[in-house]
């Protein structure tokens, strides 16, 4: 058996590709929308792909199962499980086979067992691996968003990102079910998970790539709660609230994701077009560090950067049905960053990107007589002492606030605060923090980029504000 594990750190975000040698054949399972990897990596173990699947639909990017399927003419595997609302809505097209709990993909010598083991979401399989040619007995499984290593995927996303209500309480049954089918699973079964830490399916998962049911069985806190009550009070607790984006990801692959084809890359737009840009209202996302973009920026762009968690603040902050328009500090196709930037926003389905401006936009626009605008910065001591008449706006999230928070604060966080701009008052100066400021300057230049003014942002958030000995409300 060929076998070869495929990582996004962006998603923290695992695929696999199982291979057979003696037929030269291959199954990927959850594929993301960047499928020239798993054809690279097919080639390189002399294998061609035959067959594509993945565990379940997916909420935190664009699955890549129907775009890998028109790229090697591989068969798609579906889950057949679940209810109607959560069926593949191209389950009937050519080239998918449904699966029902029980089923099997074969690859060659290769044999993938679907277990549906719902909890994550209704319709999630998960494949216990057996390599025919040395064993008759599973050596691992692949468990997606079912088990992970040191936890289990959140059961509460389809009330809490898809809206669909009173279903938290019923994932999370069906997971404790899933889960004692599991503990049933021999010790010495591998466990490959779907995601690793910094992933928003799970509360506590771990950043060591796989396990086993042994281990797990001795060290997961899932494992080891017994009743059912109780194991459903804590799955629940302490989830962190997804990505603003996610709802839109279950429906996009739900419904099947349009397949792209060759990457195209957007046209550089011209920067003596920019002022008409921003008359038109246009969404220009400023990609820059937040101390170059609190510098001076374009007035009415968002800031959100080029970073790791630049696909979870674009998915959840950025319009599904608007032209976007990046400006970089160092754009340009030869340079690879656009490409890269570009394919970022395609995993989570932002496929509407116009075009690109470089950093001269700026220097042209003050050249035209227009002012920059900045975001001006405010310590903790400076905040300690001008409260009154000022709103502080929290954008951490619902556990972080729970767990302390300045007296007085509004909370909204930051996935949240395209919807709730309206609670805020609009003839009073708004300090914004967060934990440490990154999220804070996101926050800051949305409010800024809709007309806001007397818009600060807390420079160390309230990581700084606990280290000054300043007072906390629990």
């Amino acid at each position: 058996m060929i076998f070869v594990r495929l990582y996004d750190d962006q998603l923290a975000q695992a695929s696999y590709l199982i291979g057979c040698g003696v037929s030269g054949t291959a199954v990927v399972i959850d594929p993301n929308r960047r499928v020239d990897q798993y054809i690279a990596a097919a080639e390189r173990e002399g294998l061609r792909i035959t067959a594509v699947t993945e565990t379940h639909i997916h909420a935190d990017f664009v699955s890549g199962t129907r775009e890998l399927a028109a790229r090697t003419g591989a068969t798609m595997y579906l889950s057949a499980c679940g209810p109607p609302e959560w069926q593949y809505r191209f389950g009937a097209e050519p080239g998918v086979v449904l699966l029902q709990d029980r089923d099997t993909i074969r690859v060659g010598n290769i044999e993938l067992r679907a277990v549906h083991t719902p909890g994550h979401t209704p319709e999630h399989l998960s494949f216990l691996v057996t390599d025919g040619a040395t064993a008759a007995e599973p050596m691992g499984i692949a468990t997606g968003d079912f088990v992970f290593v040191n936890d289990v995927g959140r059961p509460d996303l389809l009330e809490k990102a898809a809206g669909v209500a009173d279903t938290a309480e019923t994932g999370a049954r069906q997971l404790f079910q899933s889960l004692s089918w599991c503990k049933t699973l021999p010790d010495h079964l591998q466990i490959w998970p779907g995601h690793g830490a910094g992933s928003a399916c799970g509360k506590g998962m771990s950043a060591v790539p796989q396990s086993t049911i042994g281990y797990e069985r001795r060290f997961n806190w899932a494992f080891g709660v017994a009743d059912e009550e109780s194991f459903i009070r804590q799955v629940l607790m302490g989830q962190p609230e997804p990505p603003r984006y996610f709802g839109a990801m279950k429906r996009i692959n739900r419904d099947g994701p349009p397949v792209l084809g060759a990457l195209a890359l957007p046209e550089r737009v011209a920067e003596h077009r920019i002022g008409e840009l921003l008359a038109e209202g246009a969404v220009i996302v400023d990609l820059r560090p937040a101390p170059d973009f609190a510098a001076g920026h374009l007035p009415g762009t968002l800031n959100i950067p080029d970073n790791k968690s630049f696909a979870t603040w674009a998915g959840s902050l950025l319009p599904y049905d608007r032209d976007l328009y990046l400006l970089l500090d160092d754009a340009g196709p030869g340079a690879g960053r656009l490409e890269r930037v570009i394919q970022n926003l395609l995993m989570i389905g932002l496929d509407r990107v116009r075009g690109y401006l470089g950093p001269d936009v700026l220097r042209l626009w003050t050249a035209g007589g227009n002012s920059l605008e900045r975001v001006e910065q405010l310590s903790v001591g400076e905040l300690a002492g001008r409260r009154n008449g000022l709103v502080i706006l929290d954008v951490r999230g619902g556990s972080e606030w729970d767990a302390g928070h300045l007296k007085g604060a509004t909370h909204i966080p930051l996935a949240e605060l395209p919807d709730r701009l309206h609670e805020l008052p609009l003839d009073q100066p708004v300090a914004v923090h967060c934990q440490g400021g990154g999220r804070s300057a996101i926050a800051a230049s949305l409010l800024l980029s809709v007309g806001r003014r007397g818009v600060t942002n807390v420079s160390g958030g309230f990581g700084a504000w606990v280290q000054a000995g300043l007072p906390v409300e629990p």
